[in-house]
Parts: C-alpha cells; sequence; structure tokens
C-alpha cells in the first residue's frame, strides 16, 4: 500500500495540481509575494481561487463566500476558528466537547469541512490564526470543488506566503484581563533574488473565567518559495503544532430546560484528569508553473501527522432537584497519518466569441486512523453542589478499539464559460470513489467497510448588468459517507446506508458598491436527505431521519465606507427543520446579527465597535433544553504611534452580558465569558 500512495502522489504531481493561495500580510509588500492568488483591500476581498481553484472575481461566482481578512483578523483579535465565525451570520460555532472546532453552517453539523489552501484538514484540533492570512467560508455544498462532506459549506485557510526581495519583521504580544498570553512572530527573509524564506511562530498561555481551565500552545511554520523562472515557482512548508490544554464541556440544564443559572464559572469535570493533548506535523509541497500562454498547471501534497488524547468527566444529566448533577466520562486517544495529493490544469480557450476557462483536476488521498475509548469508573458518580468534592477517576476496561483505513479517489472539470459582457456559465461534474475499511477490535475483530462512488454536479449562472454588478443562481449537491466523517463509526446497520446527500438551490445578487466595498445577498434552500442523527436518550442508538431543510436570506456587507470607516457583517434567517415535522435543527438560531466597524480619528487612533446577535437556539435535537437569545457588544481602540510600533485595547463583551453561546447536547453547555479585555503591542521592521 506504502508502493501505491507514493506512485499516486508522483503521477499527481507530474500532472500539476492546485492550492488556492496565500495573500499577502499588511506588514510586509504584497507586489512580491511569493505563490500568492487572492488579494483583499482593508475588509473586503476582491477575489479568490478556492470557490472555483481558478482566480475569479468574488462577483463572479455564483455561491456565497464570506471573507475575513488578515486585516479584520488584527483589528478584532481574532484568534481562533470560533473567534471568527461569531461575526459570519449563517454560521454558528459548536462546543466540540472541549478539544475541537465544530461547526454548523446553514444548519448543518460539522467537524471535518476544514482546509488549508483547498486541501483537506480533517481531524478534530483546535486552530490558531497565527500564519494565517485570511479565512474563506464558502457556503452551500461544495463537492464538485472538494468532495465528500462540505455539506452547507467548508472552511479554507489561506497560509501567509514568503516574500521576495525584502527583509522583514513583525511580533506582537498581547495578555488579555483573565491572565492569559501570547506572543507571535513573523519573518522573511530574501533568499538571493527569486527565492524567501519566511517563519511564522506562537507560544501562548490559556486562561479564561472558567474554574481550574488553563492550559498551553505553541506552533511553529517555515515556508520556503522560489520563483524558478519562465512562470514557475515552488513552495515548501511544514508546520508543528503542541496544545496541551483543559477539556472543559460547559454546565447543565436545570428543571426549566434552560441553562443552570448561577454555575457560570463551576467546573464539572475532574481537576488533573480533563485534558486534551495535541502533536501534529503538517508538511505541504507546492509547485505552479505554465506550460503555455492560456494552460497553466499547479501541483500540491501534502503529509500530515497528528497524535491526540481527549481525556473528560462531564455533566451526564441535568441539576436534580437535590442540586446534584450525574457524572461520566471517557479517555479517547487517536492518531492519524494524511496523505493528499491534488493535480489542476486550467485552459482557457475561445471557441468563436465564446470564452472558456476549463478546469480539470485529480485528487488522491489516503488516511490511516486508529482510536481507542476507555469508559471512566468515578468513585462517586454524582456532583453535590453543595458540598463539592471531586470523584477519583480510573478508566480500567478498552470500551471501543478501531483502526480503519480511507482511500479516496476524485476526478472532475468545471468550465467558467463567459456567453458575453453580460452572461456566464459556471458548470462542471466530479466523480468520487470513497474506499474505507477497518477492524473493530474490542467489537469481536468485527471487519468493516463500506465503497461509495459518487457523481455530484455543479452549475452556476451569472448574469452582469455591469461590470460591478451580478445576480446569479445556482444548483450544487454533496455528499457524506456514512463512516461519518472521523471513519470510526461505520456499525453493521450504517453499511448498508446510502450516503447522505445535501442539495443547495441559491439565487443571489452581488454589488462592487467601490473598488472596497462589497455587498451581496442571497436566498438559499438547503436539502439532506438520507441523514442520521443520535438518539438524545441513547447516544449509542442512531435514528434515520426523514431529511431535513435549512431555507432563509442572507444579507453580507464588507469594506470600506468612507476613508475613515470600515465595516464587515451581516444579517441571516434560517427556518431549519426535519422535513415534515415542527423539529428544529439544534444549534442553528433563526436569527443572526452581527456588525464590526472600525473608524479612524486620525493617522494615529482609531476605534471600534462590534454587535452581535443570536436568537434562541436549541441545544439537541430533542428541542427541549433551550439556549436564550442575546446581545454582546464588543470595542477597541487603536493606536498607532509610529510606522513601525502600535498598541490596541480589544473589550470583549462591554456591557457584561450573560449569555449560552453553544453547546454540545442538553446537559453540556458553554457559558459566554464576562467583561474581558485584551491589551495587545505590535512592532514591524
Amino acid at each position: 500500500m506504502q508502493f501505491s500512495k507514493i506512485s499516486v502522489c508522483a503521477v499527481l504531481m507530474a500532472s500539476s495540481a492546485i492550492t488556492p493561495a496565500m495573500a499577502e500580510d499588511a506588514a510586509f509588500d504584497e507586489q512580491d509575494t511569493i505563490l500568492v492568488v487572492g488579494q483583499s483591500d482593508g475588509y473586503a476581498a476582491t477575489n479568490s481561487v478556492t470557490a472555483t481553484k481558478t482566480d475569479t472575481p468574488l462577483v463572479d461566482i455564483p455561491q456565497t463566500i464570506n471573507v475575513i481578512t488578515r486585516d479584520q483578523l488584527d483589528d478584532q483579535a481574532l484568534r481562533s476558528i470560533g473567534d471568527v465565525l461569531r461575526y459570519v451570520p449563517g454560521t454558528t460555532v459548536q462546543q466540540g466537547e472541549g478539544n475541537r472546532d465544530q461547526i454548523t453552517i446553514r444548519g448543518q453539523e460539522s467537524t471535518s469541512d476544514f482546509f488549508l489552501d483547498g486541501v483537506r484538514d480533517d481531524v478534530q484540533y483546535f486552530r490558531n490564526l497565527y500564519n494565517i492570512e485570511r479565512v474563506e467560508i464558502l457556503k452551500g455544498p461544495y463537492a464538485l470543488i472538494f468532495g465528500r462532506g462540505g455539506g452547507g459549506g467548508i472552511i479554507n485557510r489561506v497560509q501567509k506566503a514568503p516574500i521576495a526581495n525584502e527583509t522583514g519583521i513583525g511580533a506582537e504580544g498581547s495578555i488579555n484581563s483573565f491572565g492569559a498570553w501570547e506572543v507571535a512572530g513573523d519573518v522573511n527573509a530574501p533568499l538571493g533574488d527569486a527565492g524567501a524564506l519566511r517563519i511564522n511562530g506562537f507560544y501562548e498561555e490559556l486562561a479564561n473565567h472558567r474554574d481550574f481551565y488553563n492550559g498551553r500552545r505553541f506552533a511553529v511554520n517555515p515556508y520556503l518559495g522560489f520563483d524558478l523562472g519562465n512562470d514557475w515557482k515552488v513552495g515548501l512548508s511544514y508546520e508543528y503544532v503542541d496544545d496541551d490544554r483543559v477539556t472543559d464541556r460547559g454546565i447543565p440544564s436545570d428543571a426549566t430546560n434552560r441553562p443552570a443559572r448561577g454555575l457560570r464559572d463551576q467546573f464539572f469535570g475532574v481537576p488533573g484528569i480533563n485534558v486534551t493533548t495535541l502533536q501534529a506535523h503538517i508538511a505541504k509541497l507546492r509547485v505552479d508553473g505554465k506550460l503555455s500562454d492560456n494552460l497553466s498547471v499547479s501541483s500540491t501534497v501534502l503529509y500530515g501527522n497528528y497524535d491526540k488524547l481527549y481525556e473528560n468527566v462531564f455533566a451526564n444529566g441535568p441539576v436534580s432537584a437535590a442540586n446534584s448533577v450525574a457524572l461520566a466520562g471517557y479517555t479517547d486517544p487517536t492518531t492519524r497519518e494524511n496523505i493528499i495529493a491534488q493535480a489542476n490544469a486550467v485552459w482557457d480557450i475561445n471557441t468563436g466569441s465564446i470564452a472558456h476557462k476549463i478546469l480539470f483536476g485529480l485528487e488522491y488521498g489516503h488516511q490511516d486512523s486508529t482510536n481507542q475509548r476507555r469508559d471512566a469508573v468515578l468513585s462517586n458518580s454524582v456532583l453535590n453542589l453543595n458540598n463539592i468534592i471531586f470523584p477519583t477517576v480510573t478508566f480500567p476496561v478498552v470500551n471501543r478499539n478501531r483502526v480503519s483505513t480511507v482511500e479516496f479517489f476524485s476526478a472532475y472539470v468545471q468550465d467558467q464559460i463567459s456567453l458575453s459582457d453580460h452572461f456566464d456559465i459556471v458548470a462542471g461534474i466530479r466523480y468520487d470513489n470513497f474506499d474505507i475499511s477497518g477492524i473493530d477490535i474490542a467489537g469481536g475483530n468485527r471487519a468493516f467497510g463500506r465503497t461509495d462512488s459518487k457523481v455530484s454536479p455543479r452549475v452556476g449562472l451569472i448574469y452582469k448588468p455591469q461590470e460591478n454588478v451580478s445576480f446569479y443562481a445556482s444548483y450544487s449537491q454533496s455528499f457524506q459517507p456514512r463512516s461519518g466523517d472521523q471513519f470510526l463509526t461505520l456499525s453493521a446497520v450504517q453499511e448498508n446506508l446510502e450516503p447522505e446527500k445535501f442539495t443547495n438551490y441559491e439565487v443571489g445578487a452581488k454589488w462592487d458598491i467601490e473598488p472596497g466595498l462589497a455587498l451581496t445577498a442571497a436566498i438559499f434552500r438547503l436539502d439532506r436527505t438520507n441523514n442520521t442523527t443520535g438518539d438524545p436518550a441513547n447516544p449509542g442508538n442512531i435514528i434515520l431521519l426523514p431529511g431535513t431543510r435549512a431555507q432563509g436570506v442572507e444579507l453580507h456587507i464588507a469594506g470600506q465606507v468612507t476613508d475613515k470607516w470600515q465595516v464587515s457583517g451581516g444579517y441571516t434567517f434560517i427556518n431549519a427543520h426535519v422535513e415534515d415535522s415542527n423539529v428544529r435543527i439544534d444549534q442553528q438560531p433563526q436569527h443572526q446579527v452581527a456588525l464590526w466597524n472600525r473608524y479612524n480619528l486620525n493617522d494615529n487612533f482609531g476605534g471600534g465597535v462590534g454587535v452581535i446577535h443570536q436568537s434562541s437556539q436549541f441545544a439537541s435535537i430533542s428541542n427541549t433544553v433551550l439556549l436564550p437569545a442575546f446581545t454582546r457588544v464588543d470595542a477597541a481602540l487603536f493606536w498607532d504611534v509610529n510606522e513601525k510600533f502600535g498598541l490596541q485595547l480589544n473589550v470583549e463583551n462591554l456591557f457584561d452580558t450573560e449569555y449560552f453561546s453553544d453547546a454540545h447536547n442538553n446537559n453540556n453547555i458553554s457559558t459566554g465569558a464576562p467583561i474581558n479585555a485584551r491589551l495587545s503591542a505590535r512592532i514591524k521592521f
């Protein structure tokens, strides 16, 4: 099998592939950035390679895309995927059991629809943004470009790139009112006239408002880039991530089926037992070039090795009349090794007066996973809130022990057709072959496996009455194999079920009001069929749903309103429910509003203010425990002392609102942080 993996990767490299772009860093000169595709102007992005795997203006892409640029990441002091998505309507953050990024986009939950420069990054962990130029949120099924999953959309992080002909040093330090602190560095060094080495790194100590919470995390990412001449470029990146933190699964509900009040800071784990650790090695090789004036090629191979431990005790029921809470726990070590290769060619041709940009693509992946679970034995399985004594914990028996191998191959073609100055078509189709095999060792060495072959279409129609305005209609599909997004839950029942299917219908409009200010609007309907969910009354069982539907409207604005005022935000209404019922999809509020503003008083001083509002949402599909609606206000002050040094103060939850932003289930509910401040200092040379 090792020979097969190396052979397929070599073929894909030779035939050329794509990696979406690395955009410029504000601390450096963007003109000489190596391997750049994707530009932005302040808070407004102008184009993207992610949505079509070709360098395309956003106004010409017939689906909703929200881009959070580096300028906005810095201004709002956003440091995680969760921070980012709170200001992107139509998306919500889930708790992820205190050990991973977990999201909902247009009512579709996922722990794996994450990408790095367009390459799958599906392991369950928390992603930092220290080496990221911008975060792209693409909404609606995207199987044509990304393959399986992505039912509601995907999250793509665009990595910072090396810069030729410039020496640059950037550094940042910050501390918040909980005692958490962080230092980060960004160094770019030219290597001759056509190469550069860029190194990003950070270290942070973690703290928040919760009892017993702490941790530390660090990472380093050297990235080499060379312009080989004759339109050929190569980049080689390696990242090491080390994360060690307390696992916190929040608080339970109470007799009113609401989050229990008065327990905002109370820890329901066991100090010294609740921990999650990760060590990751991620290497990426990318080659771009031109075979002719109208034929460009690009190739990427990504290798990832991940070793993760997740250990926890958590609330396993609501607060009782006796003011006590049931506890449960388990330990869960996981390893994964990924080898993923992409190969694309983009051919620009004309047939008469009609222009075509044709994408041909191949993708291959091999993923090996291991996972165990040992249930906890507690000296006391009930926590008395009147007299808190944490139990002793052991993990004596292996309850789950599985190994699995996933191998997938994809081929796809897409044509961006310019019929005239006013009419465009984007159409394509993808073939995926997804094969999983594994052994359930704890289940009597039961072998499991399934192979699925799926075709996923995409069609978009675009009408442009003028260059900066477009109206579009889009249809797209995606699928999710029965093994789920982590390849470890293929039961004997699931082996015989067809993959889940996602179908998206969307109409919308995009208007580049000014070169640096963009407005988008969309009406969408997303249908999910063949889907299952965990039984809230018995998590070991699954329930086959009749299908779900998420439909709504979305508005978004980003960019520079005046030479002093920038904005980013929008509004989404989503009605997401199980078909033929009144059951709402969990962790999806019907109304979301988010708007961030920065206003510069002069060249040295500025201020920012942001508002987030979410209507109520259910903690689980049982629709019993309701997380109340909330509104949170954030603020910031900016002082550019001189061209090289700046200070920044960010205040989160300015009015100290009590709120519950997300959950994992009815009795693992996250508590929003009280008012807190972060002071940051940045320097660049």
